[in-house]
């Protein structure tokens, strides 16, 4: 009787430890699989990081902060902040009652007003303005003066006509 209490434990240790080996097997092929995904997603991931890095390379190459050359053309001014010091004067001209002025259109749904600027270089503006509904694009070139003023050129624009809307 003894030996057959210890045979069933014997048998019952076999059958727990061959449990035991087939589930951790599974757990174990489950986590590599999981592992590789996760792998293959992270070399995408990596990829798509790149390639967004490149692309945001290429949009800053006409961008006065990025621009060393044209920084320097307005040093002796000791401005800290250029870009946003332009775009500040660039964007008083929109608290003037009425139309801003650098705008050829006259509003039709309210004012024209500069929305956004891109400062390209130390010569060249390009921005975006609207009256809500319409909207349009305008090429400016400036001017620094020593006294710390700023004049705008218009040099080129563009109104949508609202084709497709």
């Amino acid at each position: 009787m003894k030996s057959r209490i210890f045979l069933y434990l014997f048998i019952f240790a076999l059958l727990i430890a061959l449990f035991q080996y087939v589930s951790s097997k599974k757990y174990v092929e489950a986590t590599d699989e999981k592992i590789q995904r996760l792998e293959k997603k992270i070399v995408k991931l990596q990829d798509s990081t790149e390639q967004l890095l490149m692309e945001n390379l290429d949009l800053h190459y006409f961008d006065l902060e990025n621009n060393d050359d044209a920084l320097s053309y307005h040093d002796h001014l000791q401005i800290a902040d250029l870009p946003r010091y332009i775009a500040d004067r660039l964007l008083e001209t929109n608290e003037k009652k009425g139309d801003n002025p650098l705008v050829p259109y006259a509003g039709m749904n309210g004012d024209m007003k500069i929305n956004k600027i891109k400062i390209l270089n130390h010569k060249w503006i390009i921005a975006d303005f609207s009256d809500g509904t319409y909207w349009g694009e305008l090429l400016l070139s400036y001017e620094i003066a020593d006294d710390g003023s700023v004049s705008f050129t218009l040099m080129a624009h563009l109104l949508y006509t609202g084709i497709g809307m």
